[in-house]
């Protein structure tokens, strides 16, 4: 009976340790793996970022790298967000040309809205793009750029073009365009954007101040 106990603990010992290999080696191709394709993820989530930012912020308007000149704000009831979200900077030279904000609509048919809108230092809106949602399809994803180019006619507006007042879909006697049966969406996308520009403008001097470093360089 012992040298049976004996053989079956060595048994259980070399099984347990075969298992043991096994999972070490599976470990290690699984790290290789990650730090052979992590960096060629990395560039890839980099260059679609950058392709999204450069749909609101012309190229002219830039000559830096607007991934790097990128701030983290709290959560604002403006941008209806709830965790902190970014703004790119875009500058000319030193100058400050205009910025894209993180903002949500939470009020759409299919629940939130997630946007990039692009506003210049003018406060006007340079560009809009839905980067997520879950509107109905072939009914309130008409927002989607790649879907119809409704979301275009933001391009150029601010908080006095149209007045305040007029910042709704033109059924609720606004200026911007709705197609009929699809109203619920067009109108959360509206007033999201008119908030961001109300964000923009309440925290204007506070997002296009120069960072420490480049203030530091441009002191005479």
């Amino acid at each position: 009976m012992s040298a049976l106990l004996k053989a079956a603990g060595r048994n259980a010992l070399r099984t347990g340790t075969i298992l043991l290999i096994f999972a070490l080696v599976a470990t290690a191709l699984l790290v290789f793996t990650f730090t052979r394709t992590q960096p060629t993820i990395e560039r890839s989530q980099q260059a679609e970022k950058l392709a999204r930012l450069d749909q609101v912020l012309p190229h002219s308007l830039y000559d830096n790298d607007l991934l790097a000149s990128h701030l983290t704000v709290q959560p604002d009831d403006l941008l209806g967000t709830q965790q902190p979200s970014s703004i790119w900077v875009a500058r000319r030279g030193t100058e400050v040309t205009a910025v894209a904000l993180e903002a949500i609509a939470p009020d759409g048919y299919g629940g939130e809205i997630h946007l990039l809108v692009g506003i210049d230092v003018n406060a006007a809106v340079t560009g809009v793009r839905v980067t997520s949602h879950r509107e109905t399809p072939g009914l309130g994803d008409y927002i989607d750029r790649s879907k119809s180019p409704w979301i275009e006619q933001f391009a150029g507006k601010s908080l006095t073009t149209p007045a305040a007042k007029h910042w709704k879909v033109v059924k609720d006697g606004g200026r911007f365009d709705a197609r009929a049966g699809a109203t619920i969406t067009p109108r959360a996308v509206v007033k999201a954007v008119k908030s961001a520009l109300d964000y923009f403008a309440r925290h204007r001097t506070a997002i296009i101040a120069p960072p420490p470093a480049l203030a530091k360089e441009t002191q005479p």
